[in-house]
């Protein structure tokens, strides 16, 4: 073949008329829409995303129970500590109070020695 031939335009046209035809071609060939071959595809595709519907479902749920339970979690350990302050805070009260008594009964017991020997 000869690499400076020049495409003629029939040449051309006739390409262009063979390409057409094999699309027309494959196009046809194309099974019916109510082809049960057609159908069965379908109804694969259709299952497959049917299951992976309820997949995300079934994670979203999941991830839904953990958050609840993180959040459970949080709220119980919220508690704990505010638990845990208001018993260190009633200890203080309580060591608060004991000082102060024992400070009432030290002072007492100085001003009982006091009046003591200026009774005698």
């Amino acid at each position: 073949m000869n690499p400076f031939k020049s495409n003629q335009l029939v040449d051309r046209l006739e390409a262009t008329a063979k390409a057409r035809q094999a699309t027309l071609a494959r196009f046809r060939a194309r099974p019916a829409a109510d082809d049960p071959a057609v159908l069965a595809r379908q109804a694969v595709r259709h299952a497959v995303i049917q299951a992976r519907e309820v997949r995300s479902t079934e994670r979203e749920a999941a991830r839904l129970a953990a958050q609840a339970e993180r959040e459970a979690e949080i709220l119980a350990a919220e508690a704990d500590a505010a638990a845990e302050r208001v018993r260190q805070a009633a200890e203080k009260t309580e060591r608060q109070a004991a000082l102060a008594a024992e400070q009432k009964a030290a002072r007492d017991a100085r001003f009982a020695a006091r009046k003591a020997r200026a009774r005698r």
